[in-house]
């Protein structure tokens, strides 16, 4: 009795570890079977385990060791770490990278409750999506960096035309993706959602980028509650003793809702208005958004895309599922193909220079920029995020050497980020695993300098 009680406990307990590397990330053996599913044979085999190539078929040993079910082996030498993406000063070769793409790409929709599962808002494409022109050049600097670093793509827009269209070659990642690949916005959806709200005030949803928030049952009697919305873009909400980044205070903020995150913050006292870059405001005014056009909501998101984007493909934002919109369920984490973020970027070029309404949005967050500079970061050229000086309503701004001229970016974890200069007609769209390539040559020097 007490060894069977024994053998018990310990089955137990093995089946918590094993739950628990699952629920930490998605595990190797999904990965396995991602790989086979696809076709990439030279990472994985499939084969069947020493008990099972000896036990009768449909006996309980047979089973019990799940022999009915394939097992999948790969050949790569992963490292995994500790944290959920990869480490920012990391080094991962080409083998981590590839794991790690799986995870931001396919994981999210992973059958299986331990590893945290999205819905999604999802655009289809526009019927009158928008071809671009071409005049392709030559850049030996791109097509080096892609051949060493987890660079996915690369795109440069001058003048009305594409001069610079580069994709991981298949002897990198260019196996598993192409002009179709929905790709991980990471924090450019902050921007998304900025692009989100102007069209939104545009529409009559919202008054301006100074209404207060002080209709929306959500966040009453929280720090948020009648402050500006530029102050929310402008990530001055005076949070920073609750929220810093994607840590907030009370725990895991990624999977709540935004009633659970309100609800966590009744009677908080604001402090000090201060830029305190995060994660909980994109949210915050998304979800206010989608209360404010109410039922509209989805045919805002398809106006704004298919109309003003012109899609392509289809693009989606985050949202939780099997839970009631009311509740503040959407996310910023936003998905669209490579030539969709440069469609998107195109429409914020044009509003600004045709001065619409939306250009007008754009002129006004410009204007009411904030400095960073009370900020925990390290000013260096490597992203959008760290190379600016100034944040202006979820974009980042004060391009180093180009004070002068009106230059706005999109800029997200693992080496995403878009730049827009306005002055010179000019969009810069790269998309990566990790950001371990020169962005200062084949991003800011160009911006700057057109080479």
């Amino acid at each position: 009795m007490k060894k069977l009680l024994a053998i018990v406990v310990i089955g137990f307990l093995w089946q918590n570890i094993v739950l628990g590397k699952d629920h930490a990330m998605p595990s190797i053996s999904k990965f396995n079977k991602w790989l086979y599913d696809n076709g990439h044979y030279e990472y994985v085999t499939k084969e069947w385990s020493e008990v099972c190539k000896t036990a009768v078929i449909y006996s309980h040993l047979w089973y019990f060791n799940k022999c009915d079910q394939f097992r999948f082996k790969n050949n790569l030498n992963i490292k995994i770490y500790k944290k959920w993406n990869i480490p920012e000063k990391a080094s991962p070769d080409f083998d981590t990278l590839l794991y790690y793409f799986y995870k931001y790409q396919h994981a999210h929709f992973l059958s299986d409750p331990r590893v945290y599962q999205w819905d999604t808002y999802e655009v289809k494409p526009s019927s009158k999506y928008y071809k671009f022109k071409s005049n392709l050049k030559e850049n030996n600097s791109i097509k080096k960096e892609m051949n060493k670093t987890a660079l996915l793509s690369y795109l440069l827009y001058e003048d009305g035309k594409i001069t610079v269209d580069v994709i991981s070659p298949k002897d990198r990642f260019g196996n598993f993706i192409d002009n179709e690949t929905k790709l991980r916005s990471n924090s450019v959806g902050k921007s998304m959602v900025s692009y989100v709200m102007g069209h939104a005030i545009c529409r009559g949803y919202i008054e301006s980028v100074d209404s207060r928030l002080n209709d929306w049952p959500l966040i009453k009697n929280t720090l948020y509650e009648n402050q500006k919305i530029i102050d929310l873009l402008n990530m001055k909400a005076g949070d920073q003793k609750y929220i810093d980044r994607s840590n907030f205070k009370f725990g895991e903020i990624h999977a709540m809702t935004t009633l659970e995150r309100m609800t966590k913050m009744h009677n908080l006292e604001k402090s000090k208005s201060k830029y305190n870059y995060n994660v909980l405001l994109p949210d915050l005014l998304l979800n206010y958004i989608s209360y404010k056009s109410g039922n509209d909501f989805e045919n805002l998101l398809e106006d704004i895309f298919q109309n003003e984007a012109q899609i392509e493909k289809s693009v989606y934002f985050f949202k939780t599922p099997n839970m009631k919109k009311e509740l503040g369920i959407v996310h910023n984490m936003f998905f669209a193909t490579r030539y969709d973020y440069l469609r998107i970027a195109k429409s914020i070029l044009d509003d600004w220079q045709n001065d619409t309404c939306m250009g007008k949005y754009l002129k006004k967050i410009y204007k009411n920029r904030i400095p960073k500079g009370n900020f925990e970061q390290r000013f260096e050229l490597t992203s959008s995020f760290a190379g600016t000086k100034f944040y202006a309503g979820f974009f980042h701004t004060g391009y180093s050497g180009m004070k002068k001229r009106s230059i706005m970016g999109m800029s997200g974890y693992g080496g995403q980020d878009v730049i827009i200069d306005f002055d010179r007609s000019r969009i810069i769209v790269l998309n990566s695993i990790h950001e371990n390539y020169n962005w200062k040559k084949i991003a800011y020097s160009v911006i700057k300098k057109g080479k």
